[in-house]
């Protein structure tokens, strides 16, 4: 790619056969919800997208829509599968009508398609956000805006509802716009309709960011990977943690080493935003990696050595310097 694009927040399925990822492309304007393929997920090529800028200005997620795949077999070296709900295959993401990178007030959206979803085309949005910033019931850890939100089943109605989804958000019970980011949910019975749950987040480091869950069960134990940033004590930028817990609702923090942090120059500024995929007894972790440039791009690291990827970033743009005066 070139230095007008920023690559970010990777969701990986499998289907017959194949692999395939969404992920965020942000391109000065905003986020675009875009398609890749690979047989090995090692190499990819992408396909197209899925989710694009709208025509009608009026739209309330004109200027973006950062997609993440919803409903996906939650179990640790599984199928991978992306599972259906009403017959369609659903997305979450949040969207907004500013533009510029994550501007503006951010909300929670809903998607879905009865095609394939390993078939680039524009999924179909509901008309209105699920979740806002400016809700009546909105909680003082999402009164500024919304990030990422990731949905499973909760098959066992251990929330009493038939559909989580974990979402990352900015408030503050004082002064929204300089709050923390936390995790937090919300839960749902038709994908549709959504409110949330509980009295307080799940994941608060206090300070800096705690986001992007995705959620993954391990044996009996539920796993969120999640990343921080900025976080008081920590040296490091932006780094890849966990939590786990036994009833989706109560989470207790990893407390060892990052599962991922910068290590590499392509990485070296943030190495964040988890997605985990075992497969044939190798652990893959994709993430994302941002350098010092500021160049963004899509990184794994694995369980056991299998190479090096050739891929680099093109060369960074060059500063300008001022003129001496």
């Amino acid at each position: 790619t070139d230095n007008s694009y920023k690559m970010d927040c990777p969701s990986v399925f499998r289907k017959d056969g194949k692999w395939y990822m969404t992920y965020l492309i942000y391109d000065g304007r905003g986020y675009e919800t875009w398609l890749a393929e690979s047989d090995n997920l090692l190499d990819w090529k992408y396909l197209g997208k899925v989710m694009s800028f709208s025509e009608n200005e009026k739209h309330w997620d004109v200027n973006q829509k950062a997609g993440y795949i919803a409903l996906q077999d939650p179990t640790w070296g599984g199928s991978y599968e992306w599972e259906k709900y009403d017959d369609k295959y659903w997305m979450s993401y949040f969207g907004g009508d500013s533009k510029g990178y994550e501007a503006g007030v951010l909300s929670i959206g809903m998607a879905y398609t009865k095609e394939a979803p390993t078939k680039p085309h524009e999924f179909q949005r509901l008309e209105n956000p699920v979740l806002t910033p400016k809700d009546k019931d909105a909680k003082w850890w999402d009164n500024s805006t919304m990030y990422k939100n990731s949905v499973i089943r909760d098959k066992d109605k251990l929330t009493g509802h038939n559909f989580i989804m974990y979402y990352n958000a900015r408030g503050d019970s004082i002064n929204p716009a300089k709050g923390a980011e936390r995790i937090a949910m919300a839960v749902s019975n038709d994908m549709k309709e959504w409110k949330r749950y509980g009295d307080k987040p799940l994941i608060n480091h206090h300070k800096g960011i705690s986001g992007d869950a995705y959620i993954q069960r391990i044996n009996d134990t539920w796993v969120m990977f999640y990343f921080g940033a900025f976080w008081t004590g920590w040296n490091q930028g932006a780094f890849n943690r966990f939590a786990v817990s036994n009833d989706l609702v109560n989470w207790t923090d990893w407390k060892g080493d990052d599962l991922i942090k910068s290590s590499e120059p392509y990485d070296n500024m943030f190495a964040h935003k988890s997605f985990v995929v075992k497969h044939d007894g190798v652990v893959y972790h994709f993430y994302c990696a941002v350098n010092k440039a500021e160049q963004r791009g899509i990184a794994v690291a694995t369980s056991k050595d299998i190479g090096t990827s050739k891929l680099n970033f093109v060369a960074p743009p060059e500063k300008v310097k001022k003129s001496k005066e």
